[in-house]
């Protein structure tokens, strides 16, 4: 059974991060503070089926092959991506658990309501 907590603030506010914990969240910002890797990560989760083949992303913008196996390769050493070759090509798709500590991060808990703020009726 899950317990509902009355915490209403994002986890970076509701204390210090330890220096692992900070080491190991600024790769991934690093990773996706980069417009053409964020839109990259953002192209594989949505693509049909979780993943996309590398000649599915490489089309989409004005950089060469090279540059985008640069971003591409940012993404996999941070985990945010995997990817598996079949043939000539490499298909990629994200690693959920990873990319949901960035999300978890800053998403704000959910605050019970509370009558004394006039947001239940009493």
């Amino acid at each position: 059974m899950t317990t509902v907590t009355s915490q209403c603030c994002a986890p970076i506010t509701r204390g210090p991060l330890s220096e692992d914990d900070a080491a190991e969240l600024a790769v991934l910002l690093k990773a996706v503070a980069d417009p053409v890797r964020l839109r990259l990560l953002s192209m594989i989760g949505s693509h049909a089926g979780g993943e996309a083949c590398v000649c599915d992303l490489t089309d989409a913008f004005d950089l060469t092959a090279p540059t985008i196996s640069h971003h591409l390769k940012v993404l996999r050493t941070a985990g945010l991506i995997d990817g598996e070759r079949r043939g000539t090509w490499v298909y990629y798709r994200i690693i959920p658990e990873t990319v949901n500590k960035l999300g978890e991060l800053f998403a704000p808990l959910a605050e019970p309501a509370r009558a004394d703020l006039g947001l239940v009726p009493a």
